[in-house]
Protein backbone atom coordinates (compact mmCIF):
# COMPACT_ATOMS: atom_id res chain seq x y z
CA UNK A 1 0.00 0.00 0.00
CA UNK A 2 0.77 3.99 -0.67
CA UNK A 3 -0.41 5.46 2.18
CA UNK A 4 -0.03 9.62 2.55
CA UNK A 5 -1.70 12.50 3.66
CA UNK A 6 -3.97 15.27 1.94
CA UNK A 7 -5.61 18.04 2.05
CA UNK A 8 -10.03 17.24 1.38
CA UNK A 9 -11.20 19.18 -1.09
CA UNK A 10 -14.64 18.61 0.34
CA UNK A 11 -13.39 19.52 3.66
CA UNK A 12 -10.27 21.50 3.80
CA UNK A 13 -9.19 19.20 6.99
CA UNK A 14 -5.48 16.61 6.71
CA UNK A 15 -6.78 13.31 6.10
CA UNK A 16 -4.95 9.87 6.07
CA UNK A 17 -5.08 8.81 2.52
CA UNK A 18 -4.42 5.37 0.29
CA UNK A 19 -2.62 5.76 -3.50
CA UNK A 20 -5.22 3.16 -5.69
CA UNK A 21 -5.17 4.04 -9.01
CA UNK A 22 -4.81 8.06 -10.32
CA UNK A 23 -6.49 9.32 -6.94
CA UNK A 24 -5.91 9.51 -3.10
CA UNK A 25 -8.39 8.05 -0.73
CA UNK A 26 -9.63 9.18 2.84
CA UNK A 27 -9.16 6.14 4.81
CA UNK A 28 -8.84 5.28 8.70
CA UNK A 29 -7.04 3.84 10.80
CA UNK A 30 -9.02 0.59 10.55
CA UNK A 31 -7.12 0.28 7.20
CA UNK A 32 -3.79 -1.29 9.30
CA UNK A 33 -6.07 -3.92 10.94
CA UNK A 34 -8.18 -4.97 7.52
CA UNK A 35 -5.56 -4.32 4.76
CA UNK A 36 -8.70 -4.29 2.60
CA UNK A 37 -9.72 -1.28 0.76
CA UNK A 38 -12.73 -0.93 -1.59
CA UNK A 39 -12.53 2.46 -3.59
CA UNK A 40 -16.68 3.01 -3.74
CA UNK A 41 -17.01 3.24 -0.08
CA UNK A 42 -14.92 6.34 -0.13
CA UNK A 43 -16.50 9.41 -1.21
CA UNK A 44 -13.17 11.77 0.10
CA UNK A 45 -10.62 11.23 -2.80
CA UNK A 46 -8.59 14.03 -5.00
CA UNK A 47 -7.02 12.78 -8.43
CA UNK A 48 -3.63 12.30 -7.58
CA UNK A 49 -2.83 14.92 -10.64
CA UNK A 50 -4.56 17.76 -8.42
CA UNK A 51 -4.07 16.64 -4.80
CA UNK A 52 -2.90 18.90 -2.15
CA UNK A 53 -0.40 16.57 -0.35
CA UNK A 54 1.28 17.19 2.97
CA UNK A 55 4.03 15.14 4.82
CA UNK A 56 2.63 11.56 5.52
CA UNK A 57 4.30 11.35 9.22
CA UNK A 58 3.22 12.88 12.12
CA UNK A 59 6.67 11.77 14.29
CA UNK A 60 7.16 12.46 17.90
CA UNK A 61 10.81 12.56 16.78
CA UNK A 62 13.00 12.46 13.74
CA UNK A 63 16.32 10.43 14.45
CA UNK A 64 18.51 11.04 11.67
CA UNK A 65 22.25 8.57 10.77
CA UNK A 66 25.03 10.61 10.03
CA UNK A 67 27.87 9.19 8.09
CA UNK A 68 26.00 6.00 6.61
CA UNK A 69 27.68 5.84 3.80
CA UNK A 70 31.79 5.46 3.18
CA UNK A 71 31.32 7.63 0.38
CA UNK A 72 29.75 10.58 1.73
CA UNK A 73 31.38 10.79 4.60
CA UNK A 74 34.98 10.92 2.44
CA UNK A 75 33.48 14.08 0.50
CA UNK A 76 33.34 15.66 3.97
CA UNK A 77 36.75 14.92 5.24
CA UNK A 78 35.28 12.66 7.96
CA UNK A 79 36.51 8.93 8.77
CA UNK A 80 34.03 6.30 9.33
CA UNK A 81 32.11 6.25 12.85
CA UNK A 82 32.19 2.55 14.32
CA UNK A 83 28.49 2.57 15.37
CA UNK A 84 25.88 4.74 14.21
CA UNK A 85 26.32 8.67 14.51
CA UNK A 86 22.69 10.08 15.59
CA UNK A 87 21.61 13.32 15.61
CA UNK A 88 18.01 14.59 16.13
CA UNK A 89 15.46 16.90 13.46
CA UNK A 90 12.71 19.13 15.30
CA UNK A 91 9.23 17.72 14.08
CA UNK A 92 9.02 21.69 13.42
CA UNK A 93 11.45 21.37 10.24
CA UNK A 94 9.21 19.02 8.66
CA UNK A 95 7.03 19.89 5.50
CA UNK A 96 5.46 17.24 2.31
CA UNK A 97 5.92 16.84 -1.22
CA UNK A 98 5.26 20.37 -3.40
CA UNK A 99 6.20 22.60 0.01
CA UNK A 100 8.90 25.22 -0.21
CA UNK A 101 12.07 24.82 1.61
CA UNK A 102 13.30 28.28 2.79
CA UNK A 103 16.92 29.08 3.03
CA UNK A 104 17.68 31.16 5.82
CA UNK A 105 19.28 34.55 5.92
CA UNK A 106 21.94 32.80 8.80
CA UNK A 107 23.34 30.54 6.54
CA UNK A 108 25.37 31.48 3.45
CA UNK A 109 25.63 27.24 2.28
CA UNK A 110 22.46 25.01 2.26
CA UNK A 111 22.33 21.76 1.30
CA UNK A 112 20.06 18.51 0.10
CA UNK A 113 21.04 15.21 1.30
CA UNK A 114 18.77 12.96 -0.06
CA UNK A 115 17.64 9.61 2.00
CA UNK A 116 15.49 6.36 2.58
CA UNK A 117 13.14 7.26 5.58
CA UNK A 118 12.00 4.68 8.25
CA UNK A 119 8.36 5.38 8.96
CA UNK A 120 7.78 3.18 12.55
CA UNK A 121 4.59 1.37 12.76
CA UNK A 122 4.25 0.07 16.59
CA UNK A 123 6.32 1.21 19.38
CA UNK A 124 9.52 -0.24 19.35
CA UNK A 125 11.55 -0.44 23.00
CA UNK A 126 15.14 -2.71 23.16
CA UNK A 127 14.27 -4.53 20.31
CA UNK A 128 15.73 -8.32 20.91
CA UNK A 129 18.12 -10.24 19.24
CA UNK A 130 15.57 -12.89 18.46
CA UNK A 131 13.13 -10.41 16.97
CA UNK A 132 12.78 -8.90 13.44
CA UNK A 133 13.33 -5.18 13.36
CA UNK A 134 11.23 -4.81 10.70
CA UNK A 135 8.05 -5.92 12.24
CA UNK A 136 8.26 -2.24 14.02
CA UNK A 137 8.18 -0.34 10.76
CA UNK A 138 4.85 0.14 8.79
CA UNK A 139 7.02 1.13 5.47
CA UNK A 140 9.16 3.48 3.93
CA UNK A 141 9.10 6.98 2.32
CA UNK A 142 11.99 9.45 0.79
CA UNK A 143 13.17 12.10 3.24
CA UNK A 144 16.15 15.45 2.37
CA UNK A 145 17.53 16.09 5.91
CA UNK A 146 18.42 19.49 4.07
CA UNK A 147 21.39 21.25 6.52
CA UNK A 148 23.11 24.41 6.68
CA UNK A 149 26.58 22.91 6.18
CA UNK A 150 28.11 25.93 7.35
CA UNK A 151 26.52 26.08 10.55
CA UNK A 152 27.22 22.65 11.04
CA UNK A 153 31.11 23.02 10.57
CA UNK A 154 30.79 26.02 13.06
CA UNK A 155 28.38 24.21 15.55
CA UNK A 156 29.54 21.87 17.99
CA UNK A 157 26.38 19.63 17.13
CA UNK A 158 23.91 19.65 14.42
CA UNK A 159 20.74 20.90 15.85
CA UNK A 160 20.53 24.39 14.48
CA UNK A 161 21.92 23.35 10.93
CA UNK A 162 19.82 20.86 10.69
CA UNK A 163 16.53 22.00 12.50
CA UNK A 164 15.60 25.51 10.24
CA UNK A 165 11.53 25.49 9.52
CA UNK A 166 10.75 23.33 6.38
CA UNK A 167 14.54 21.24 6.33
CA UNK A 168 13.15 17.94 6.40
CA UNK A 169 11.06 17.27 3.13
CA UNK A 170 8.86 14.08 3.89
CA UNK A 171 7.15 12.16 1.10
CA UNK A 172 5.46 12.19 -1.17
CA UNK A 173 3.78 8.73 0.28
CA UNK A 174 4.82 5.89 2.82
CA UNK A 175 5.22 2.34 1.09
CA UNK A 176 4.23 -0.41 2.97
CA UNK A 177 5.44 -3.14 0.75
CA UNK A 178 8.86 -2.91 -0.12
CA UNK A 179 12.18 -4.43 1.00
CA UNK A 180 14.39 -1.54 2.16
CA UNK A 181 18.12 -3.67 1.97
CA UNK A 182 18.79 -2.89 -1.92
CA UNK A 183 17.23 0.28 -2.78
CA UNK A 184 18.20 3.04 -5.42
CA UNK A 185 18.54 6.32 -3.66
CA UNK A 186 19.00 9.81 -6.18
CA UNK A 187 18.42 13.07 -5.61
CA UNK A 188 18.27 15.93 -8.69
CA UNK A 189 18.71 19.80 -8.64
CA UNK A 190 16.85 21.30 -11.43
CA UNK A 191 16.97 17.43 -13.31
CA UNK A 192 20.71 17.52 -12.61
CA UNK A 193 21.98 13.89 -10.91
CA UNK A 194 22.96 14.77 -7.94
CA UNK A 195 23.32 11.90 -6.12
CA UNK A 196 23.00 8.26 -6.68
CA UNK A 197 23.65 5.67 -4.08
CA UNK A 198 22.22 1.83 -2.88
CA UNK A 199 21.01 1.14 0.18
CA UNK A 200 23.42 -1.81 0.51
CA UNK A 201 26.23 0.17 0.54
CA UNK A 202 25.11 1.65 4.09
CA UNK A 203 27.25 0.87 6.97
CA UNK A 204 24.43 0.06 9.20
CA UNK A 205 21.57 -1.62 7.74
CA UNK A 206 17.95 -0.38 8.36
CA UNK A 207 17.52 -3.67 10.63
CA UNK A 208 20.77 -2.78 12.80
CA UNK A 209 19.61 1.05 13.00
CA UNK A 210 16.24 0.10 14.17
CA UNK A 211 17.36 -2.16 17.44
CA UNK A 212 20.15 0.14 17.80
CA UNK A 213 18.02 3.20 18.26
CA UNK A 214 15.48 1.09 20.03
CA UNK A 215 18.16 0.53 23.41
CA UNK A 216 18.66 4.17 23.27
CA UNK A 217 14.87 5.84 23.35
CA UNK A 218 11.52 4.60 22.67
CA UNK A 219 10.03 4.60 19.46
CA UNK A 220 6.65 5.35 18.73
CA UNK A 221 4.67 4.71 16.23
CA UNK A 222 5.13 7.50 13.24
CA UNK A 223 8.31 8.02 14.19
CA UNK A 224 10.89 8.56 11.19
CA UNK A 225 14.03 7.20 10.80
CA UNK A 226 16.66 9.13 7.91
CA UNK A 227 19.32 6.45 7.38
CA UNK A 228 21.82 8.31 5.89
CA UNK A 229 22.75 10.14 2.52
CA UNK A 230 24.88 8.87 -0.11
CA UNK A 231 27.96 11.27 -1.74
CA UNK A 232 27.15 14.05 -3.96
CA UNK A 233 25.93 16.71 -1.24
CA UNK A 234 25.40 19.82 -2.74
CA UNK A 235 24.17 23.09 -2.58
CA UNK A 236 20.69 24.50 -3.14
CA UNK A 237 19.50 28.31 -4.11
CA UNK A 238 16.73 30.63 -4.69
CA UNK A 239 14.27 29.25 -7.34
CA UNK A 240 15.81 25.18 -7.29
CA UNK A 241 13.91 22.40 -7.55
CA UNK A 242 15.00 19.37 -5.84
CA UNK A 243 14.11 16.04 -6.13
CA UNK A 244 14.64 12.69 -4.06
CA UNK A 245 13.40 9.90 -5.44
CA UNK A 246 13.65 6.14 -3.86
CA UNK A 247 12.95 3.09 -5.88
CA UNK A 248 9.64 1.48 -4.70
CA UNK A 249 8.42 4.62 -3.11
CA UNK A 250 8.23 7.26 -5.58
CA UNK A 251 9.92 10.98 -6.26
CA UNK A 252 10.19 13.80 -3.25
CA UNK A 253 9.72 17.35 -5.23
CA UNK A 254 10.10 20.77 -3.33
CA UNK A 255 11.13 24.37 -4.60
CA UNK A 256 13.83 26.07 -3.02
CA UNK A 257 13.34 30.50 -1.81
CA UNK A 258 15.39 32.31 -0.47
CA UNK A 259 14.08 33.59 3.65
CA UNK A 260 11.89 36.69 2.80
CA UNK A 261 11.82 35.96 -1.43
Amino acid sequence: MKLGRFISPHTGEARLGLVHGEAIYAVTDDIFASGRFDPETSADFAPLAEARLIAPVQPSKIVCVGRNYREHAAELGNAMPSEPLLFLKAPSSLIGHGGVIELPAASQRVEHEGELAVVIGRRAWRVGDAENPLDYVLGYTCANDVTARDLQKQDVQFTRAKSFDTFCPVGPYVETELDPLDLQVETRVNGELRQRGRTCEMAFSVPFLIRYISHIMTLEPGDVISTGTPAGVGPLADGDTVEVEVEGVGTLRNTVRADGA
